[in-house]
């Protein structure tokens, strides 16, 4: 893929969200599109392109955990707060990591909320790729709530890993809604593919995936590169 070769030829070893939604989305993956925006006026094009309520995240090659240097903006609904967080975005991104490469920020839709997931990937020193699957947002910090299996995956893995977390009642519609669990199986098959044709990917993080009664995406992406 171009976007692995480019950032090695760089000498990166960690994409941006950007670029690692349209590594993933080539490889079958459905992702929430974020779109490059270099000045302040390409924000507010895209926002009102995109629709609002919109969501801004700093882009930098340099600064992997956005929300802790004050560089995602959420549920943005206005073309003021778009302008306002563009520059708080850019302002506190620099003053917190000085001397980061900031490319702008990107724009997304904000998607409306689903059950929180993450998928992802990481490579075992002993078995090598590894897929997790897990509840996201605090679960799989706090419960630690996850599955894993060795690349490749079969279809009954994938299934078998869902249905093995602790967290699955909430999948199946406990005080909600029921997700689409063949979706979530989908991306989870994509993953293992991919994982196993590109043996220069080291990890991979899907966190959030957002899943819906008809479909599942991935909210944020990283892919880090050996």
């Amino acid at each position: 893929m171009d976007i692995l070769r480019r950032a090695k030829e760089e000498g990166r070893k960690v994409l941006t969200e950007i670029e690692s939604k349209e590594v993933l989305k080539e490889a079958g993956i459905p992702v929430l599109e974020a779109r490059l925006a270099r000045t302040k006026k390409e924000a507010v094009a895209l926002a009102r392109e995109i629709g609002l309520p919109v969501v801004l995240k700093v882009v930098s090659p340099d600064i992997t955990h956005k929300s802790d240097v004050g560089g995602v903006k959420v549920g943005l609904k206005s073309i003021k707060e778009v302008e306002r967080a563009y520059s708080e975005i850019k302002r506190s991104a620099a003053e917190k990591v000085p001397g980061a490469e900031i490319w702008g920020v990107s724009v997304q839709k904000m998607a409306p909320q689903g059950v929180e997931l993450i998928i992802g990937m990481t490579k075992d020193e002993q078995f090598g790729p590894v897929i997790m699957f897990g509840l996201g947002g605090i679960f799989v910090e706090v419960l630690k709530d996850v599955s894993f299996r060795i690349v490749p995956l079969t279809r009954r893995d994938a299934s078998e890993m869902i249905r093995e977390i602790k967290g699955f009642p909430i999948l199946g519609g406990y005080r909600g809604e029921p997700v689409d669990i063949s979706a979530i199986e989908d991306m989870i098959m994509k993953l293992s593919e991919f994982a196993y044709k590109n043996e220069d990917v080291k990890e991979i993080d899907m966190n959030p995936v957002f899943a819906y009664r008809d479909k599942a995406f991935a909210v944020d992406a990283r892919i880090v590169l050996e």
